[in-house]
């Protein structure tokens, strides 16, 4: 019990210490829930793998933070579906952050759809958890499409850009060159990052 409570105050600690950087503002509530989420996901890590190991300070700023750039690029009541869910990044930190969002997350794996699921239910969240493929799946009506940890993102990229509403706004996180997609897109480099970045293109 000591040690989880060390690690969440690590935790904590780095999402105050950071926040500044990736100019956000989240209020003591905030920050309590996402430990909640850090804690959930850490639980089911250990059967599922959702996330490679870190430290909880690379987890609040490389995956906690990260998430949450995108909330400067979702107006209120923004309709959001999420490819390639997994652990629920970047979606569910910015539900937490955001709850006004209405979100669909779209996940092959059952077993990382239940998951999703218990996540939401669990941190009083809102949101449909769509488990296939999402070429299997009819495009919700939304008007913006992340994606985060898509297993082979580059070469299912073209797919995603077809499969994406018309109109909508693709908000893409990644290390990759997207030149050769073929789409006009804005390149924001990600603080304290040297070669990540948040893509945004319109499709």
């Amino acid at each position: 019990m000591l040690l989880f409570r060390l690690i969440m105050k690590r935790f904590k600690h780095a999402l105050i210490a950071n926040v500044g950087s990736f100019d956000l503002d989240l209020s003591p509530q905030t920050v309590t829930q996402l430990g909640e989420f850090y804690s959930l996901l850490t639980h089911w890590t250990g059967r599922l793998h959702l996330v490679a190991p870190c430290t909880p300070e690379e987890f609040a700023v490389r995956h906690v933070l990260e998430s949450l750039m995108l909330l400067k690029h979702l107006p209120t009541g923004a309709r959001v579906a999420d490819i390639g869910s997994g652990g629920g990044l970047p979606i569910i930190p910015c539900l937490i952050a955001r709850p006004d969002l209405e979100v669909t997350l779209i996940e092959s794996s059952q077993k990382k759809a239940v998951y999703l699921r218990e996540a939401l239910k669990t941190l009083g969240l809102r949101g449909q958890v769509l488990q296939r493929p999402f070429e299997e799946v009819e495009p919700p009506p939304v008007s913006f499409v992340t994606c985060r940890a898509l297993d082979q993102f580059i070469q299912k990229l073209p797919a995603l850009i077809d499969w994406a509403p018309a109109g909508s706004t693709l908000l893409l996180f990644g290390g990759e060159e997207l030149g050769k997609a073929g789409i006009q897109y804005e390149a924001l480099l990600i603080p304290k990052s040297e070669r990540r970045f948040l893509y945004l293109a319109a499709d």
